[in-house]
């Protein structure tokens, strides 16, 4: 089952996606349309492919996706997804009533899920039923109704990723100093790759921000930098036929050969054998991985 709503007017673009047998979504094959992703695994534990890296998906859990994940299920049909462009709902326009920006989406944790308790799933499910009635219910607040029933939805998963990934200590100005850092990495990472690069945008020492990451366990700023570029890599080398020079220079680096060096020194592999060791994987199967949660 597939409900979408479209507004030409301003580009605004809202999707759910349920009880579908073969549900999938390739960002470099799909670039125009850039769509951050919630999905709930409504069914039994199963297999949930991110970037052509393989993931136990647990029952009854979330995952939030960026734009430029490309992701596939193992059974679709448990599953069920909202995409949304950010024409329809802009979570850095309207962070002030959401606070998911950095911490759901544009995040440090990587792939991670969300794990509701029983009286969560059935608010969650009855939210499900909602959008179903106001996706088919077309009038001329139909788009706002689904806003508001969008918002509620990032809000609750929002305040159930806080509860369950930060330590309670956190005060909100060190939160928000944490979630500005990590929105900041994903809309600069191909051209800013040193911490005191981002430190001086946020007028803050580097060592400011490397203590404020430390204290709460979370990885250091230059790692999550660091993370952010070789998922890009990895990407481009995974979806498309790009050289690797070409590459190297579309994520900051002024030589191939820095990257190159960068690469095996993150993943132990060079490009090349990145890519071709990952043709063989993909032709010979792949193990699948859990998902950590600490």
């Amino acid at each position: 089952m597939h409900f979408e709503y479209n507004e030409p007017s301003v580009g605004g673009q809202f999707l759910m996606t349920m009880d579908h047998p073969s549900f999938a979504r390739y960002f470099f094959g799909e670039r125009k349309q850039k769509l951050l992703a919630i999905v709930w695994n409504r069914g039994p534990a199963q297999v949930i492919t991110v970037d052509e890296v393989a993931y136990t998906f647990p029952e009854n859990a979330f995952l939030s996706l960026n734009v430029s994940h490309s992701f596939r299920l193992e059974r679709p049909a448990d599953a069920l997804v909202w995409q949304f462009n950010r024409e329809f709902y802009c979570i850095i326009d309207h962070d002030h009533e959401v606070s998911c920006a950095g911490l759901l989406f544009y995040g440090w944790r990587g792939i991670e899920p969300i794990f509701p308790i029983a009286a969560d799933i059935r608010q969650f499910d009855l939210l499900a039923q909602v959008f179903r009635e106001e996706f088919k219910t077309q009038d001329n607040i139909q788009g706002e109704m689904l806003r508001v029933l969008l918002k509620r939805l990032v809000i609750k998963l929002t305040r159930l990723a806080k509860k369950q990934y930060l330590d309670n200590a956190i005060s909100e100005p060190e939160l928000d100093t944490v979630r500005q850092f990590n929105v900041l990495v994903e809309n600069n990472y191909k051209k800013l790759h040193q911490v005191q690069d981002y430190a001086k945008l946020m007028f803050k020492s580097p060592k400011t921000l490397s203590n404020l990451f430390a204290r709460y366990g979370q990885k250091s700023p230059l790692l999550i930098i660091s993370e952010r570029i070789l998922l890009e890599g990895k990407r481009q080398l995974i979806y498309t036929d790009r050289p690797n020079g070409e590459i190297a220079f579309d994520l900051g680096f002024e030589e191939p050969a820095h990257f190159s060096r960068f690469f095996k020194k993150m993943t132990g592999h060079s490009p090349s054998d990145f890519r071709k060791n990952l043709k063989g994987q993909l032709e010979g199967g792949r193990h699948t991985k859990p998902m950590v949660v600490t």
